[in-house]
């Protein structure tokens, strides 16, 4: 049975929230290396997969319901790929954020609409209007302008290798994304799709860890205080918002208005680190957002 598409306003509200729950992400990353004074690809590979882990147990509940409404096998199996293109995601972008400032990591890692625009062309046949793609070509230049003016923090101590990481999230998380869409078009809702892809993403990623000689215990409570944020801002309430929205809107639009999370990023990194924004930073976050509000504006909305 087809659902009525909600009301616009409804869709914009939970992207909104999404966007900016998913900002807090790199802020809680960066913290808890910090409380940790750990960085690099082990402890990285702990706190996606811990994130994940716990977003995972927290939706256990579900999986009854998920066997009572007997999802289709493709829907399960789109589920389960998300899943993995999520720990992919997840153990590159976290990983890139040890190595390249957080503004040039988390304007990388948003790059995603001209990916999932180009596979959402290939795949679903979705060609974007042409004023779709000025202002997604104006939000890309200013959030590449955005990453080259961002200041280099203690934690840029390979900034090629940590900007080529958030590219590789980048590419992860579009076909999540679209993924994503697919599960929840064949039949799974969204608590259901959450808490299959949550699971196979934090299964593919816990034994990671071991493999860098890192470990899951020996870390100060508020470290662990930062994860169990990074669960719940960033994963429960960002990831499965994004997700719901891309149900009912268009897999570029949604991604494109993602774009507004570096902007949040690095105001909560000079609120926080004091990661002092320069002028291309600022012209750039304008250019991103007026790309943002065209392809916005040139989009059909449902409801």
């Amino acid at each position: 049975m087809k659902l009525n598409a909600p009301a616009s306003w409804k869709i914009a509200l939970i992207l909104a929230v999404g966007i900016l729950a998913t900002s807090t992400a790199a802020i809680l990353v960066r913290l808890a290396m910090a409380e940790a004074n750990v960085s690099g690809a082990g402890f990285s590979l702990v706190l996606a997969a811990s994130r994940l882990t716990l977003a995972a147990i927290a939706l256990l509940p579900t999986w009854a319901h998920i066997y009572r409404s007997k999802p289709t096998p493709s829907a399960f199996r789109y589920a389960a790929l998300a899943g993995i293109a999520l720990a992919v995601h997840f153990a590159t972008w976290v990983t890139s954020l040890s190595y390249t400032s957080i503004a040039a990591s988390t304007t990388l890692v948003t790059t995603n609409p001209i990916w999932v625009a180009l596979l959402s062309w290939w795949w679903f046949g979705e060609k974007p209007s042409p004023l779709t793609l000025v202002g997604m070509i104006i939000a890309l230049i200013g959030g590449v302008l955005m990453g080259w003016g961002g200041e280099t923090s203690a934690f840029g101590s390979n900034p090629l290798l940590g900007d080529g990481l958030a590219l590789a999230g980048a590419w992860a998380a579009s076909l999540y994304f679209l993924l994503g869409r697919e599960a929840q078009q064949r039949g799974l809702g969204i608590g259901s799709y959450a808490t299959v892809a949550y699971s196979v993403a934090a299964i593919a990623l816990l034994p990671l860890p071991f493999l860098f000689g890192a470990s899951y215990t020996g870390y100060a409570p508020l470290t662990y205080g930062y994860i169990a944020l990074m669960a719940i801002l960033p994963q429960l309430i960002g990831h499965t918002s994004l997700n719901w929205s891309v149900r009912w809107l268009s897999p570029t639009l949604v991604t494109l208005a993602i774009l507004f999370e570096p902007v949040a990023s690095s105001i909560l990194g000079f609120l926080i680190f004091n990661e002092v924004p320069g002028l291309m930073v600022v012209i750039g976050a304008g250019g991103l957002l007026l790309g943002v509000a065209i392809a916005t504006l040139s989009a059909k909305y449902p409801g």
